[in-house]
């Protein structure tokens, strides 16, 4: 295995988990209305569970308000059930047409277990580089390489480590501040 390669297969790998959990964190809300928000929710259309965004428009009229425009009104109900079953918080109104939810102002003990599911988040994130880590070292002891050009290589995979747990930190830091600000 040609080192170089390794190294653009471990950033790569590292660069995903940051995109990763950037993804995983948009779906935290923090007070304000965010479409993003929805993505995870599947409502059952004709028999089969289908993601919210192919079956409706979900826009933002206001600031803390999502409303959701069916394609098809018969899917109605099934969108406001899976929105009710999904876990989110939500309160979905249904006026026979479309659906709105008024975003819930997030009371201080909110904030704060949205702050702690932010932190495993990253800590899972973390875990992730680890174990990528432990594979490259891995991969780095089944080459043939002299001892000075393997401690070489060890070091730059450590600091690889080190780089996208700064970037980990400082996503966390940014979404826990967005989350802590009223």
């Amino acid at each position: 295995m040609d080192s170089d390669l390794s190294k653009l297969d471990v950033t790569e790998k590292m660069e995903r988990t940051i995109s990763n959990l950037e993804k995983r964190f948009v779906t935290v809300r923090a007070g304000r209305a965010n479409p993003a928000s929805l993505e995870g929710v599947q409502a059952e259309y004709y028999g089969v569970l289908t993601p919210l965004k192919q079956l409706a428009t979900i826009s933002v009229p206001e600031a803390r308000q999502l409303l959701i425009k069916p394609f098809d009104k018969h899917s109605l109900g099934a969108i406001e059930k899976a929105i009710l079953a999904s876990n989110l918080g939500y309160n979905p109104s249904n006026d026979g047409e479309t659906i709105r939810i008024v975003i819930p102002e997030l009371t201080e003990e909110r904030r704060k277990e949205l702050v702690k599911q932010v932190r495993a988040i990253a800590e899972d994130a973390k875990v992730s580089i680890r174990n990528i880590r432990h594979e490259a070292m891995e991969d780095l002891k089944k080459e043939d390489l002299s001892e000075d050009l393997e401690k070489a290589k060890e070091k730059e995979i450590q600091d690889l480590v080190n780089k996208y747990n700064k970037k980990i930190e400082d996503v966390l830091k940014g979404k826990e501040e967005e989350l802590l600000t009223v």
